[in-house]
């Protein structure tokens, strides 16, 4: 649940202006897909899948990791009491014309993701909020674009789909290795 702090004033010349109580008043969250499908710009609207996505990893039990200044290959780290995974977040509202959505896997310069750079790619659709949680391994260096039908019940990385598992457990094959 989300408090909105709601104020409420006196007609009292007595005292400061401003409220003389407050107090929290319960209201629903709003839908989060709703929210990000509002950001215009797309360097905020990446920001703001990168920040979900940290919350949701967050919530498998992982830990987040920044790297600093934006210079990485990568834009999460995330551990559990190991070596960092390199995780790449993109996201997409891009719809195809034959249904579903497109998202471009382009690395700096517009180049594939060089082995050893990027351990995970993150892919969310906002529109359907739906997370592909994919290995570097399935996309490898290719400089492509995706496409994914979330609400069909054939797709071509449904396996990937809310796959947070494959995470968690690279994290822990990391840490015994």
């Amino acid at each position: 649940m989300h408090y909105d702090i709601i104020e409420k004033e006196e007609n009292n010349q007595s005292r400061p202006p401003g409220p003389r109580f407050l107090f929290a008043a319960k209201r629903p969250m709003k839908n989060r897909k709703n929210l990000g499908c509002r950001i215009k710009g797309c360097k905020e609207r990446g920001a703001w899948a990168e920040l979900y996505f940290m919350v949701l990893a967050m919530s498998q039990g992982l830990r987040i990791l920044t790297p600093y200044g934006g210079f990485a290959s990568y834009d999460v780290g995330v551990e559990d009491s190991g070596p960092v995974l390199r995780v790449q977040v993109k996201c997409t509202l891009c719809r195809h014309p034959k249904g579903g959505y497109s998202l471009s896997i382009r690395g700096p310069k517009y180049r594939g993701y060089a082995p050893g750079t990027v351990d995970f790619f993150a892919l969310y659709i906002i529109p359907t909020d739906d997370w592909y949680i994919m290995p570097y391994a399935a996309i490898g260096q290719k400089n492509t674009t995706l496409h994914f039908t979330p609400q069909a019940a054939r797709q071509k990385h449904g396996q990937y789909q809310e796959a947070w598992h494959l995470l968690r457990q690279a994290c822990h094959r990391k840490s015994k290795s």
